[in-house]
C-alpha cells in the first residue's frame, strides 16, 4: 500500500513536466492499483497524465473499465487519448461497451483508422483477425539497409512492436521477415532481400485464437504475421495478446469445469451470481436424482444388508474422482493440441490401463476393509469387484465423454464433468447393488 501511496504522492506534488519525464518508470498496472485504492477523484489525478500513458491506462484496465476511464474526459481530450491507442486496443474498447458509445467514437475517428477498426470488427473476435493489430512495420525488398533505418526512424515509433521488420512485394504479399539485429549488423549498402529470412512461419486470419496461442508457445516469438488465403499481410499478433488469450482461455475452462459463467467475478451482485450459478446445479440435481433413482432398485437389497448404505458412497466418490482425473489430462490434451488423431488410440490404451491398475489396487484395498468391517468375505468380493469397475468405467468415459463433445463441437469443458459424474454415480451403485443382489444369499 506503501507503493500505491507514492504514486499518488508523486502525481500530486510534480509539475506536468517533471510528471512527463518520470511516468513511463511507472507501470500502468501499477498505477490502475494506485488509483482504485485511493480516496482522491480519479479526474484530479488523471487529468494530469499525458494521453498516450492514459491510452496505456485504459488498456490494461478491465473490459467493464475501460470506458469508464474515458468518460471521465471532456469529449476534445477523449478524441486525443482515442487516437493515441493502437488497433487492436480500441477493438478491446469497443467490444467492451454498447452500439451507441461503440458508433460514436468510430465516427470521432479519421476515415483511415475507422477503416481500419470496422475491419478488425468484422472478424470473430476469437480468431487471429479479431486479436490482430494493423501497426506493423513493413518495407520492400529492394531497400538497401540504410534506407530501412532511414524508415524506422519514422515508422517505428507508431508501430505495435518493432521486433521485426516484414517485407512484402507490391502486392502486400508476405515475402520475408528482418530482425533489428540483422539490420544493424548489416553494412548500409546490403539490399534487404539478403537478409530477409523467407522461411516465415504465419497466422491465417480465421484461425482460433487457442491455436494461435500454441503457435506462439512453440515457437516463442515475441510477434507474429496474420494472413489470408493469398498470402496478403493483414497485420500482427503480439505475445501482450496471446497472454491475454492463455489467461482468458483458462479462466474461461476452470469456471466451465465448476458450471460457472466465466463473467461472474468475486465482486459481482449476488442476481449475478445466482444466474450463473443456478443453471448447473439444476442440471446436477438432475443427474443426482438418476443417481437417486438406480438406488431405489435395490431398496430390498439395502434393508437386509445395512452395511451397504456404509461403502456405497465409496464407490461413487472414488469412480468421481479417477474419472476426475482422466477428464482434466483429455481436456488439457485437447486444449493444447496433445491430443491428435495420430496418438490418440495410444492414450486410449494408456488410460485404460491406468483404470485397469487403480481398479485393482483400491478394488483390493477396499475388499480387504470390507472383509475387515462386515466379517464377510463375499461381502468384500462384492465391494472390491464394484469398485475396480467402477474405477475402469471411469476412465474410459473421462476419455471419451470430452472427445465426443469436441466432436460434436461442444466446448469440453463446459459439460464433461456433469456427463462423467452421472456415469460413475449411477454405474458405481449399479455394480454394487446389483451385485450385492445376485450374492445376497451369502451376504445375510
Amino acid at each position: 500500500m506503501e507503493h500505491k501511496r507514492e504514486i499518488i504522492d508523486f502525481i500530486n506534488s510534480k509539475t506536468s513536466l517533471e510528471i512527463l519525464q518520470k511516468i513511463d518508470e511507472i507501470h500502468p498496472v501499477d498505477f490502475l492499483e494506485a488509483l482504485t485504492g485511493s480516496d482522491e477523484d480519479p479526474l484530479s489525478i488523471l487529468e494530469k497524465l499525458p494521453d498516450d500513458y492514459i491510452a496505456q491506462l485504459v488498456d490494461h484496465a478491465d473490459d467493464d473499465e475501460k470506458y469508464g476511464l474515458l468518460t471521465l474526459f471532456s469529449e476534445n481530450r477523449k478524441q486525443h487519448i482515442i487516437s493515441e491507442m493502437s488497433s487492436d486496443e480500441l477493438v478491446d474498447l469497443l467490444g467492451s461497451i454498447g452500439n451507441a458509445e461503440k458508433d460514436a467514437i468510430i465516427l470521432s475517428l479519421d476515415q483511415d483508422d475507422a477503416n481500419e477498426v470496422n475491419e478488425l470488427l468484422a472478424y470473430d473476435p476469437t480468431s487471429a483477425g479479431g486479436i490482430m493489430a494493423k501497426e506493423f512495420i513493413a518495407i520492400h525488398e529492394n531497400m538497401t539497409v540504410n534506407a530501412t533505418i532511414e524508415f524506422l526512424r519514422d515508422m517505428a515509433p507508431a508501430s505495435e512492436t518493432p521486433y521485426y521488420v516484414y517485407v512484402l512485394d507490391q502486392s502486400h504479399v508476405l515475402k520475408g521477415v528482418v530482425r533489428l539485429r540483422d539490420i544493424i549488423v548489416s553494412t548500409p549498402e546490403t539490399p534487404i532481400k539478403n537478409i530477409m529470412i523467407e522461411n516465415i512461419i504465419t497466422i491465417p486470419v480465421d484461425m482460433d485464437q487457442e491455436e494461435v496461442a500454441l503457435i506462439f508457445e512453440k515457437y516463442g516469438f515475441m510477434a507474429m504475421p496474420v494472413i489470408n488465403d493469398l498470402g496478403i499481410m493483414l497485420g500482427i499478433v503480439t505475445v501482450d495478446d496471446v497472454m491475454e488469450v492463455i489467461r482468458d482461455e483458462y479462466t474461461e475452462d476452470m469456471f466451465r469445469l465448476a458450471g460457472l459463467d466465466e463473467e461472474e467475478k468475486i465482486s459481482g451482485s449476488i442476481s449475478k451470481a445466482i444466474k450463473s450459478r443456478l443453471p448447473w446445479l439444476l442440471v446436477n440435481l438432475v443427474t443426482a436424482i438418476l443417481a437417486a433413482a438406480t438406488v431405489s432398485l435395490f431398496e430390498a437389497t439395502i434393508v437386509k444388508i445395512v452395511a451397504l448404505a456404509t461403502f456405497m458412497p465409496i464407490v461413487a466418490g472414488m469412480g468421481g474422482n479417477a474419472g476426475t482425473q482422466t477428464l482434466t489430462m483429455i481436456i488439457r490434451g485437447i486444449a493444447l493440441g496433445e491430443l491428435t488423431f495420430e496418438n490418440q488410440k495410444e492414450i486410449l490404451r494408456k488410460e485404460i490401463a491406468i483404470g485397469l491398475i487403480n481398479g485393482l489396487c483400491l478394488g483390493l484395498v477396499v475388499g480387504l476393509l470390507g472383509y475387515y468391517w462386515v466379517g464377510n468375505l463375499i461381502f468384500g468380493l462384492v465391494i472390491g469387484l464394484a469398485m475396480f469397475l467402477n474405477l475402469v468405467v471411469a476412465t474410459i468415459s473421462g476419455y471419451f465423454v470430452p472427445v465426443l463433445l469436441k466432436k460434436f463441437k461442444i466446448d469440453p469443458a463446459l459439460a464433461s464433468a456433469v456427463f462423467v459424474t452421472t456415469v460413475t454415480d449411477v454405474l458405481g451403485f449399479f455394480f454394487f447393488l446389483g451385485l450385492a443382489t445376485l450374492t445376497i444369499n451369502y451376504l445375510v
